[in-house]
């Protein structure tokens, strides 16, 4: 069972209509037992990463989120449930994040029109199942001011560039994130939903 994880923020209805489009049942929860019965976790986002992380700590998932990652379970972070993954971001100051990916979240050099709104072109750098079907020069649709910056450039699976190049898909053992929209990316991000439940499936 997919979860996606309820923390009170979110494109909560519109990535579970995602996975139901690319085949694949996902449920809505913020109960840590529904969260704990999980074989495949989804960590969405949508506004600033201190609000947002504020929110997940106050719902009191975040040690069931660990556990389960702990354990094995794949978790996918979706745009700033991304940017969570990693350990601290500079959005309005200085927020720790989950730890799970070493590294930081940074904002776009200045000069550049933010936030990036649109689509935008993937390049794939190695290949992963996440990324079946997945071509160098498929575009993809962005919403974000702010990019993660992985200490260990190996975790990025695809990156795109605006002004600079940045991670748009990480993965490291059983940790994903994608910092596009895949509900808003067409067949494309529907492709990526698909993967992820397959390797749900086959974990």
């Amino acid at each position: 069972m997919i979860v996606i994880i309820d923390y009170g923020v979110g494109n909560l209805a519109s990535v579970r209509n995602g996975f139901a489009e690319a085949g694949f049942r996902a449920v809505v929860s913020g109960e840590r037992r529904v969260l704990a019965e999980a074989s495949g976790l989804v960590l969405p986002g949508v506004g600033a990463f201190g609000r947002v992380m504020a929110n997940l700590n106050a719902s009191g998932l975040v040690g069931g989120l660990l556990a389960a990652v702990g354990r094995g379970v794949p978790l996918l972070g979706i745009c700033v449930g991304m940017q969570m993954l990693f350990e601290r971001s500079e959005e309005m100051g200085n927020h720790p994040g989950l730890g799970l990916l070493d590294g930081d979240v940074v904002q776009f050099r200045s000069g550049l029109k933010v936030p990036q709104i649109g689509w935008n072109r993937l390049r794939v750098k190695r290949g992963h199942p996440l990324l079946d079907g997945i071509k160098d020069g498929d575009y993809v649709y962005f919403v974000h001011s702010y990019h993660a910056s992985p200490a260990d450039s190996a975790v990025v699976l695809a990156e795109a560039e605006y002004g600079v190049p940045f991670p748009a898909v990480v993965g490291r053992g059983n940790i994903f994130g994608i910092q596009f929209h895949p509900e808003k990316s067409s067949r494309l991000g529907l492709k990526i939903l698909a993967n992820f439940g397959r390797l749900v499936s086959c974990w």
